[in-house]
């Protein structure tokens, strides 16, 4: 990267000043839009996410405690359930709850009780489910400038785990992976570094246990050198030596000479610095874009405005012959029932199903193939563990088909929307929708029953299109939606989870028969439930996309009626004053475009900046 040349202000501060400069032109056009700005601005978190992964035995948690600087906090077990995830975050004073986005109330619970949470070797609490993730915040300074997840790392990244683990890291501002010292990459972990390339930006490395293996600097080398052949993407990624042994030996340690010498060789606060310096900025420079998408499409609202009162004083009546036709062409629209929007609406939904029903049965398939064949060759231990396994994939299966249905939803909305506006009246509706406190189409879960034994067969996971399950990371479309202007956002909330709690609940047999039996029904049982559960939500999508929709067409025919009020004044004026008037409307759309062009130029240099970075 090259220096920026003497006296040439960096991108940050020349974002900076633009924002503040469009911010003072829209506050003169529209004051109430410009505040709604700033107060998304303000409102937007900045905390980026790092999700931690790797294989067994990596020293994984170790580190994480270590960085943490809580010893003990994240339970360093071989037998962590594979399908809970732990969410580190900050807070004033320790507390631990146990989530299911979407489903049910978290449930607190005592920090030392935290094992019985998240490993399979412990019992749950009487009459508790098991949980999609565990969040436990505490007083931890890192914590204040990042969330850091931990993910499990039982099964391997040669399994349905590290199809999950990939899932995570996907949707976080940066990938931790974990290595240790006794021998350089594996194969699997090679493998999953490649096809994470293309789809996380920023990764960094800790190789793990150098005070355990005297070679680690030879390993460290020979890592470097299959990152080269094997992952080029990642060639030049710095690599952390770490100790988390020696960082908690510190604490122990009989005077501060002895601590401080511990905790510099251990190499734990070097890779928090890195984690901070890396990733602080960017998220930074991610919430000044969110800003500059915000700004662009206020500014496309306020151009489509003025041009309508430029029509209005150039053409006076004809202007508002044309308004009262459109006003009265929207005006049937809403009152039909039968054509065009609602048709189009209601045809792009059953398509929706169909699409995803067959995109469902197919994952479904495949899952069933891969494990049956997985069964065949297994012994003993690995039948036991197989219920873990199933219950992964299932997991994956759902927030793929989360994701797809999230993406498909604004596809039917872009449809329904291209059905009823032109291009310059979607600037407004589109804008309009942004500030209306949230997304129109938020699709609720499955209505709560008390929980029956067969009940808690079904451990729900919930998917946000914007941002993953709650703190885990971002949505799945967070980054699809800031560089496109998406229109009326979906948030999805299904899922299903089978295996797992079977595994808990069923003595599981080691003859093969009958694990092949057990998955035949563990998987129709989850392919039910997940039709069920589309089926639902499609339904009630389709409900408050109609009402949006009608909501829409009713505020273009009130703003319709607006235009041509002010039409009716302009004809009233006398030429000179109109001429005036016309000059500043002009001028004010010069601005106008100029400002969106501007906002829009950033947003592609933040954007060549990201695709620059992912591929160095």
């Amino acid at each position: 990267m090259t220096a920026p040349s003497a006296g040439k202000p960096t991108l940050p501060a020349q974002v900076k000043q633009a924002r503040e400069s469009l911010l003072a032109t829209l506050r003169e056009l529209d004051p109430q839009v410009a505040k709604w700005v700033e107060e998304q601005r303000r409102a937007r978190s900045t905390k980026p996410s790092v999700v931690v992964v790797g294989e067994t035995n990596r020293g994984k948690s170790s580190l994480v405690n270590a960085l943490l600087a809580t010893p003990g906090l994240s339970p360093v077990d071989a037998e962590v359930a594979t399908a809970t995830y732990l969410v580190f975050d900050h807070a004033e004073d320790w507390l631990a709850k146990a989530c299911y986005p979407g489903q049910l109330a978290p449930v607190g619970f005592p920090l030392e009780e935290l094992i019985r949470w998240v490993s399979a070797a412990h019992e749950l609490p009487e009459g508790q489910l098991p949980p999609r993730y565990v969040e436990v915040c505490g007083p931890v300074p890192l914590l204040e400038r990042l969330s850091l997840v931990d993910t499990p790392g039982v099964g391997g990244l040669d399994s349905a785990h590290g199809e999950l683990a990939m899932e995570a890291a996907a949707n976080a501002t940066a990938l931790l992976f974990v290595v240790d010292a006794s021998a350089p990459f594996t194969a699997t972990e090679l493998q999953f570094l490649r096809a994470m390339a293309d789809r996380v930006e920023t990764v960094l490395f800790a190789l793990s246990k150098i005070d355990q293996f005297r070679g680690w600097r030879e390993v460290l080398d020979a890592d470097r050198a299959l990152l080269a052949e094997h992952a080029p993407r990642f060639a030049d990624a710095l690599i952390h030596p770490v100790s988390a042994r020696m960082f908690e030996m510190a604490g122990r340690a009989p005077n501060e000479q002895a601590a401080t010498m511990l905790r510099e060789k251990s190499g734990v606060a070097e890779l928090q610095g890195a984690l901070q310096e890396l990733l602080v900025g960017r998220s930074v420079m991610l919430g000044e874009a969110n800003t500059l998408r915000a700004l662009s499409s206020a500014l496309a609202e306020q151009h489509a405005i003025l041009n309508a009162e430029r029509r209005a004083l150039s053409s006076g009546e004809s202007e508002a012959e044309q308004l009262r036709a459109r006003r009265d062409e929207l005006t049937v629209e809403r009152r039909s029932s039968t054509r065009g929007w609602q048709l189009k609406l209601r045809g792009e939904v059953q398509r929706t199903r169909v699409e995803l029903g067959h995109e469902a049965s197919r994952q479904m398939r495949d899952a069933q193939s891969y494990f049956r064949q997985q069964i065949d060759s297994a012994d003993r231990e690995q039948l036991v563990q197989l219920p873990q396994q199933v219950d992964m994939a299932l997991q994956t299966i759902s927030q793929r088909v989360s994701g797809q249905l999230a993406h498909r939803l604004n596809q039917v909305t872009d449809v329904a929307l291209a059905e009823l506006f032109s291009a310059e009246e979607l600037d407004i509706i589109r804008a309009q929708f942004a500030r209306g406190g949230g997304p129109p189409v938020v699709l609720r879960p499955p209505d709560k029953r008390p929980p029956t034994a067969e009940d808690k067969l079904l451990v729900f996971m919930g998917v946000s299109g914007g941002a993953g399950a709650a703190k885990l990371a971002a949505a799945p479309l967070a980054g699809f939606a800031l560089f496109n202007p998406v229109v009326l956002p979906a948030t999805i909330v299904i899922g299903l989870g089978a295996g797992w709690w079977m595994a808990r609940t069923r003595r599981h047999a080691a003859d093969k028969q009958h694990t092949k039996q057990w998955l035949v029904e563990s998987i129709a049982d989850a392919r039910s439930t997940l039709d069920q559960l589309v089926a639902e939500q499609l339904i009630e999508a389709e409900q408050q996309l109609a009402l949006a929709l009608d909501d829409a067409l009713s505020r273009r025919i009130e703003a319709i009626e607006a235009e041509l009020k002010e039409v009716d004044k302009t004809i009233k004026m006398d030429a000179q004053e109109r001429s005036k008037k016309l000059a500043l409307v002009t001028k004010r759309i010069k601005d106008v475009a100029e400002g969106r062009e501007r906002a829009e130029a950033f947003l592609g240099r933040i954007r060549t900046l990201r695709d620059r970075a992912r591929a160095e």
